[in-house]
């Protein structure tokens, strides 16, 4: 492990996730204050546009407008030139628990994921699926059998999506085929298979990793958000720890890399994913340090 310097960029939200560089600056969202944020140059954030049923993962269309997910009423929204949110894609009924992180291809083509069962509400654990919506709003399920697929990159080439599975101990890949769609499911990386055990307590006990959100360098490895180990990794395909960034006592929960260079790596942290705990207090906030391979892909 390699000892950095690790520094607060902004800090006094909830729980970010869904970190992005995009058009030279880090935007990210908070769940419980609802906002989509944009750090500025002065070194604070400012409130892009409030999402009532909280928002998640973040992208962009071809001609610049912006989407993102609203978790609670398993939406995606857009942003339009005049500043409104508009309803993109209803997915209400292709989700089996809250919409969750989005990665949004260069095509415009958005990948969402969703938790798949009630999570804070302490239900079993059951496998999900991701969700494919179209420039034009349409949307169909892509992949299924998924244990709660969180962070997405899409390669630079365009031909795989990589995702990673928070419960089921992997990272996942898929061929992204001409209309969008996805081939069938391989490993990225796996450090154990565990099944279909319903008990996330159980799941957790077995796992060695704990995979949020992810980010791709040029080199073709992934950094990720490893939750629960209060870490986060850069992994090469196959299951090779190429490097670790220790975040200890907070967890790190989403990752990017950004910054002029793409050598930054952003790291969402906070003190636990509990709903009420975060919901209560102003802990979280958003860490950086410097890596020697810059960002690839999408976002």
């Amino acid at each position: 492990m390699k000892q950095r310097e690790v520094v607060t960029v902004v800090d006094g939200f909830t729980y970010l996730e869904g970190p992005r560089w995009y058009q030279g600056a880090l935007w990210f969202v908070d769940f419980y204050t609802c906002g989509v944020y944009r750090v500025t140059p002065g070194g604070g954030a400012e409130k892009i546009v409030h999402v009532e049923h909280q928002p998640s993962g973040l992208g962009w269309l071809p001609d610049g407008r912006m989407l993102v997910v609203s978790m609670k009423d398993r939406k995606v929204l857009r942003q339009e030139a005049d500043g409104r949110l508009v309803v993109h894609a209803d997915l209400w009924d292709l989700c089996e628990g809250h919409a969750n992180d989005m990665v949004v291809a260069p095509n415009g083509n958005a990948y969402v994921g969703n938790f798949g069962f009630d999570l804070m509400g302490g239900a079993p654990h059951r496998k999900t699926g991701l969700v494919l919506v179209s420039p034009d709003g349409s949307a169909k399920v892509v992949a299924q059998g998924l244990h709660f697929p969180n962070g997405m990159v899409v390669t630079p080439d365009g031909r795989t999506l990589i995702v990673n599975e928070l419960f089921g101990n992997r990272i996942s890949q898929f061929d992204i085929l001409a209309d969008g769609a996805l081939g069938p499911r391989r490993d990225f990386a796996s450090f154990g298979d565990l099944g279909d055990e319903p008990d996330l307590g159980m799941r957790l006990e077995k796992a060695r990793i704990y995979p949020d959100g992810l980010t791709l360098d040029a080199s073709g490895a992934v950094w990720f958000a490893d939750t629960l180990n209060k870490r986060a990794v850069r992994i090469a395909e196959g299951g090779e720890i190429l490097d670790t960034v220790e975040t200890t006592p907070e967890g790190v929960f989403a990752v990017a890399l950004g910054g002029d260079d793409g050598k930054t790596l952003f790291m969402c942290a906070a003190p636990d994913w509990d709903e009420a705990q975060r919901k209560a207090a102003l802990e979280a906030r958003m860490l950086a340090t410097r890596v020697s391979i810059g960002h690839a892909g999408t976002p």
